[in-house]
């Protein structure tokens, strides 16, 4: 009998893009069972989505995860979709939230001339905030008190292969919200 059989306890929690060719498997080189995987365009966390609520109370309530990675990509269909001036239809909602990032960080993202430059760091900003969003939620401060779990933020670069840690300090970022996201 296999051993997957018997259940799973994963150490990592995989939040990552839906595009085809970025897989947690490949660039983490785990087996199966070893991690688990959320997909979605753009590798949101809304708190609003409860696919990725759900995804994410289960692998740190149940799963007891001790650590989430967010993992974007540079050249991302999504990043890029939702900077178009276009009716996307149905995607309009999903991708107001990029939009909602690209807002936060203007400043920075304006005073960059070449346009591939400018999507590749509003790629990182992306993955960075997809942190923060995480670090707001209940479940992952309840962890971070009991067991000390961490959150990654990962940017794969689909033209080199390379997998980099945008080592996004989660200590100061939660220390930083707490005064408004302090979830007991």
């Amino acid at each position: 009998m296999k051993t997957w059989a018997r259940g799973q306890s994963p150490e990592f929690l995989y939040i990552g893009c839906s595009d085809s060719r970025v897989t947690a498997e490949e660039l983490m080189g785990v087996q199966p069972g070893e991690v688990f995987i959320h997909r979605n365009i753009a590798n949101m966390v809304i708190s609003i989505d409860l696919n990725v609520m759900s995804v994410l109370n289960y692998a740190v309530r149940h799963l007891k995860v001790n650590h989430i990675i967010v993992c974007g990509h540079y050249a991302c269909g999504g990043v890029k979709a939702a900077m178009q001036s276009a009716d996307l239809g149905i995607l309009n909602p999903w991708l107001r939230n990029i939009r909602d990032v690209y807002r936060l960080h203007k400043e920075e993202l304006n005073a960059i001339a070449e346009e591939e430059k400018r999507y590749d760091r509003l790629i990182e900003l992306n993955v960075q905030e997809q942190c923060v969003n995480l670090i707001k939620t209940a479940a992952v401060q309840q962890a971070h008190r009991e067991r000390g779990l961490l959150v990654h933020g990962w940017v794969f670069d689909v033209h080199t292969g390379k997998l980099i840690n945008l080592e996004i300090d989660f200590p100061k970022i939660l220390n930083d919200i707490m005064e408004i996201y302090k979830l007991d």
